[in-house]
């Protein structure tokens, strides 16, 4: 397992990230394409998982004003889900948000059949859930100033 991290919209890790997020996303979801390609692709950090160097699954990183890291577009292939690789990015985000984001809070946007995964790794709800691209969400956090 590796994990290679990008700024750079021209490299291969972003298309890596790019063709896994249309894989889950958009034809397995049902996301619109110009919903899931956002204004934001340029402000992020685009983290890309690689198992036996083949791109297994992604998310993006954005810093807020605030000193929040929100995590976004988290999404495992298929083929790997069940096997741990979710955690394995999760923390991998972690410790990426600590020691080199110097962030003190995760907060993400929670597709709500993923809560369950985000909760087993120390995240809570927080509010009410919400519509998001048609799908139902609920808002989470996970302090990382006491990791």
């Amino acid at each position: 397992m590796e994990f290679r991290k990008t700024t750079d919209l021209l490299s291969t890790t972003y298309a890596d990230a790019l063709a896994i997020r249309k894989t889950v996303f958009v034809e397995e979801q049902n996301v619109d394409e110009s919903l899931e390609i956002d204004d934001l692709e340029d402000q992020t950090l685009h983290l890309v998982g690689y198992v036996q160097d083949k791109p297994a699954c992604t998310a993006r990183l954005l810093k807020k004003d605030n000193g929040d890291i929100k995590i976004q577009r988290v999404a495992v292939l298929k083929d790997y889900r069940g096997t741990g690789l979710g955690l394995k990015l999760l923390q991998e985000i972690e410790r990426f948000a600590v020691k080199e984001l110097n962030g003190s809070r995760l907060i993400l946007d929670s597709q709500d059949h993923a809560t369950p995964f985000y909760e087993k790794a120390d995240y809570t709800v927080e509010g009410d859930g919400f519509l998001d691209a048609g799908i139902p969400h609920h808002f989470m956090q996970k302090r990382i100033d006491q990791i």
